[in-house]
């Protein structure tokens, strides 16, 4: 049934063949193993990126603790948040925050003006910031005003809603929502609405 391999030369050769096959075998496991481990590394890394990216999505949070506007010819000229970052959030960077002000005739994109007078530094597509207890007219842009650092910072957020909303004042009842989202993605959405009637006042909660 078998044949017996008398030659000597047969044998060698069947043997080489083997080892050749054999060697093949051991190179195209090694190339495989080292694509599996760079694949799974590579994975690794990005799950890891992404994970980071989701948990501080998550976790950082923006409150907005009080609010005001400034009423001027029956409409409301400026809008002041007071934000502060929620409990276990990272450090805030507010110079890379962006801020959405949607009403019913204005959708404006709005980012961060480093002016040391907040009033020019709020405009159709900037808003400014200044430690809550600063000089509005001398302390914006400060280092302290930049980020949110600790949970006992208080920042004031503004907004010229005259100048975004343009010819469509922000006038009595009228409304508007604000969306912050600072440099790691996170939300926070606050709906801006003015009293149905300013009465004689020059400040009102909104």
């Amino acid at each position: 049934m078998f044949e017996n391999l008398t030659n000597t030369d047969e044998r060698g050769q069947v043997g080489i063949g083997t080892l050749i096959v054999f060697i093949a075998m051991v190179l195209v496991a090694a190339i495989a193993a080292g694509v599996l481990i760079n694949t799974a590394g590579s994975l690794q890394s990005q799950a890891s990126d992404t994970g980071t990216e989701t948990q501080q999505a998550v976790a950082n949070q923006i409150e907005v603790v009080h609010a005001v506007g400034y009423v001027d010819n029956s409409n409301i000229s400026n809008i002041d948040l007071t934000i502060k970052k929620s409990a276990g959030s990272d450090v805030i960077d507010l110079t890379s925050m962006t801020v959405q002000y949607t009403s019913k005739t204005t959708d404006q994109t709005l980012e961060y003006a480093n002016n040391s007078n907040i009033n020019n530094a709020a405009t159709a597509t900037t808003f400014g910031t200044v430690e809550v207890g600063g000089n509005f007219s001398a302390d914006a842009g400060s280092d302290e005003s930049k980020s949110l650092t600790n949970t006992d910072d208080r920042v004031v957020l503004r907004l010229d809603a005259s100048a975004i909303e343009d010819t469509n004042a922000l006038g009595e009842g009228d409304s508007a929502t604000v969306t912050i989202t600072d440099q790691s993605g996170a939300q926070f959405t606050y709906g801006v609405t003015a009293p149905v009637t300013f009465g004689d006042k020059s400040v009102v909660e909104v």
